[in-house]
């Protein structure tokens, strides 16, 4: 809004991200799945699309900036600062929702049982923490600063520090643990009575270090999945090989048998798809506008007065109180991961989802009626709730329709091989 781009146009350009991930999403993760570099299969996908989020990044936050300084026309000037900033927010938005699929596979594939427990809940941890850390960066003003005078504006302070970050986590993931190459033996130095082992290259499963599991404490762990976060993990990596052992499953992940997939699912597929499309459309109509919703409605401000002038100042301190409450709302999702482990022995999955929706509805309802900063920071604690709730229970719900599918094929001694959940969560997300 800031560089001059129309309000109607603002949802618009948040909407192509989505529409290329509705359909390049799964395609893409079934090519990591047989990615045959000598590096592995996840981290040269990992890599390209973090260099496209710091490309889009730099053009997001430095575009108007380096438009002002190269193009003199009052008029060229603005419309080339939005083209460049819209690219810039397009290009972040694809390669960070992208990025997310070959992580998770990542994680999974390297990881012994245990540790896949263990990463789910450093996984839901730090992504609160680290949305807070991103949202009190954008909170501060550093336009007064002696950083902000240095670096030129607090654009270019929060660029500063969200590349330096960036840049140094994401080396630090590309050098730790390797990734078995597809394809290639593991080397004979490799005790096969160490707890954790290399995968041979014909067996059906697929990383770097996994742990052999004796039949009876695998059955054990399947009795207790439904109950258990670690089948969010399986459900909820797209790319999940172990879903996928051969070649032809990976074919299956294509757009148009993703269509056919949609189609033909069973009715309580269906309705957990419908009632996803409604909490995404709730939480994200909520979420885009809420810093433009603090800057206009509760503080009163204006995104295109003069830059120099008292409206657009009030206007930006309401952006950055609005970024203190979208801190809460990730510090809370955080909590709320744990929390639902709780919760889930006494309500069941579809009561954490109910009581999500419900929260989420109750919230976002007091602070449309009463637009009170202090009543809309507190309450900002709900978008937390349902954040947690769209990215965990929908896809454990998904695992245990399909334990359920098992037992039931199982009863009537059926051989018919039940849906694959990678199909299943692609059609989800």
């Amino acid at each position: 809004l800031s560089v001059g781009l129309p309000q109607s146009l603002y949802s618009l350009v948040w909407l192509i991200s989505p529409i290329l991930g509705f359909l390049l999403q799964p395609i893409i993760g079934s090519a990591s799945d047989y990615c045959r570099s000598p590096w592995g299969r996840r981290r040269p996908y990992i890599l390209a699309l973090g260099i496209l989020m710091l490309v889009g990044i730099t053009l997001f936050l430095n575009g108007d900036a380096v438009i002002s300084a190269l193009v003199r026309d009052r008029s060229l000037k603005s419309i080339w600062a939005i083209v460049v900033v819209m690219f810039g927010v397009v290009l972040f938005d694809f390669a960070a929702d992208f990025i997310d699929g070959p992580i998770k596979a990542y994680l999974f594939d390297v990881c012994s049982h245990k540790d896949k427990e263990r990463g789910l809940h450093y996984h839901a941890l730090l992504t609160g923490l680290g949305g807070a850390c991103g949202y009190l960066v954008g909170a501060m003003d550093w336009g007064h600063s002696a950083l902000g005078r240095l670096l030129g504006s607090e654009y270019q302070v929060i660029y500063f520090f969200s590349a330096l970050t960036w840049g140094i986590f994401l080396t630090v993931h590309l050098f730790s643990i390797p990734e078995q190459p597809l394809g290639k033996a593991p080397s004979p130095s490799d005790s096969p009575s160490s707890p954790l082992r290399l995968l041979s290259s014909h067996s059906n499963s697929y990383g770097a270090l996994k742990e052999p599991v004796s039949p009876v404490v695998s059955a054990s762990v399947t009795d207790l999945r439904p109950r258990s976060f670690s089948a969010l993990g399986e459900a909820n990596s797209v790319t999940s090989s172990v879903k996928q052992p051969n070649k032809e499953d990976q074919k299956k992940m294509t757009f148009r048998l993703l269509i056919k997939a949609i189609v033909n699912m069973p009715s309580h597929y269906r309705y957990l798809c419908v009632s996803h499309l409604l909490g995404w459309t709730a939480f994200l109509c909520n979420m885009l506008f809420f810093t433009d919703f603090m800057g206009q409605i509760v503080y009163k401000g204006n995104p295109y007065a003069d830059h120099n002038s008292t409206a657009y100042a009030t206007y930006e301190r309401g952006v950055e109180v609005g970024c203190w409450g979208l801190c809460i709302n990730a510090v809370s999702s955080a909590l709320y991961s744990y929390v639902q482990r709780f919760l889930l022995s006494y309500i069941g999955l579809k009561g954490l989802y109910f009581m999500g929706y419900l929260v989420f509805g109750l919230g976002t309802s007091v602070i449309g009626l009463f637009p009170n900063i202090i009543a809309t920071l507190v309450l900002c604690s709900v978008f937390g709730v349902m954040s947690s709730t769209l990215y965990t229970i929908p896809f454990n719900l998904i695992a245990e329709y399909q334990r359920e599918e098992e037992q039931q094929l199982k009863l009537h001694g059926s051989n018919k091989s039940p849906r694959g959940s990678g199909m299943d969560c692609a059609a989800l997300t």
